[in-house]
């Protein structure tokens, strides 16, 4: 040992040392990695609007037609079983135009001004529906108020994809469900896209102006039409059935349900929206 050099001296000192204390596996610090929320299985719940959020369809939507009809001079008045099969078309101008062609026009409505006449009455119906919900005579469906807030909760991103017009969306999210939550809403609706549900258009362009992962979002609808769009997206769809619906096809729908419920315990959750992804 005295004939050599110092430095390999200490070196042996040190492996010495090494080999009297004993090792500990190597872990990265647990406080950083457990402050992070986990990230959801889901990224975003896309709701339908009439009939997924409130019932709108029967007391909302046909009476608003009729008052339209009523006011502007038109002898028409849809009862609740002849709404019931118009809404097999989506959209209401295009459900007017349908209804006419089939029964034939009103007098007052010249061939060369139905497209202008049907949108004027389109507009007036909006407006009194429009006033229907402001006087809070439909309310939110089962279970909403409490699926949107636990999204909200978990960081799930919220949107509304209808058929109806923009304007009557955005207000119905906002009166019936104040206005931060609105704030937490995209809307999509019939008004922005070429062709309206069963075609997917309105979802897919939710998916594209959100940057979604379509694999990562659930779809609920009540109505055939809106399965057919929601499976044509190619996203998976939970159906909450709706006063009108009831005994529809739902084929190509996860999960069939007769409302979301109150009480999460029973009810939809976003857990049980996440386990209908692939």
């Amino acid at each position: 040992m005295a004939n050599l050099p110092i430095p390999f001296i200490l070196l042996l000192l040190l492996l010495s040392l090494a080999q009297l204390r004993p090792s500990t596996p190597f872990s990265l610090p647990s406080s950083s990695s457990s402050s992070l929320p986990p990230t959801p299985p889901i990224q975003a719940i896309l709701f339908d609007c009439d009939g997924v959020l409130a019932d709108t369809e029967p007391d909302g939507h046909r009476v608003a037609f009729n008052l339209a009809f009523q006011n502007g001079g038109i002898p028409e008045s849809w009862s609740v079983e002849r709404y019931g099969r118009l809404l097999e078309v989506g959209g209401g101008k295009e459900r007017m135009t349908a209804h006419w062609n089939e029964v034939g026009w009103p007098e007052g409505i010249p061939p060369e001004s139905r497209a202008e006449a049907v949108k004027d009455l389109h507009a007036k119906k909006t407006d009194i529906f429009t006033n229907l919900i402001d006087e809070g005579k439909i309310p939110l469906r089962s279970g909403v108020l409490r699926l949107v807030d636990e999204a909200i909760e978990k960081g799930v991103r919220l949107a509304v994809c209808s058929t109806s017009s923009e304007k009557a969306v955005s207000n119905l999210v906002r009166t019936l469900m104040g206005e931060e939550r609105r704030g937490k809403f995209e809307i999509f609706a019939g008004d922005m896209v070429e062709r309206k549900k069963p075609a997917p258009d309105v979802y897919l362009m939710a998916v594209e102006k959100m940057g979604l992962d379509k694999r990562r979002c659930v779809i609920v609808e009540d109505s055939r039409i809106g399965v057919g769009a929601a499976v044509a997206a190619g996203i998976a769809c939970l159906v909450t059935k709706s006063s009108y619906t009831g005994n529809e096809d739902f084929t190509g729908a996860k999960m069939i349900v007769d409302e979301l419920g109150d009480e999460a315990a029973t009810g939809v959750t976003v857990d049980t929206l996440a386990s209908l992804l692939d």
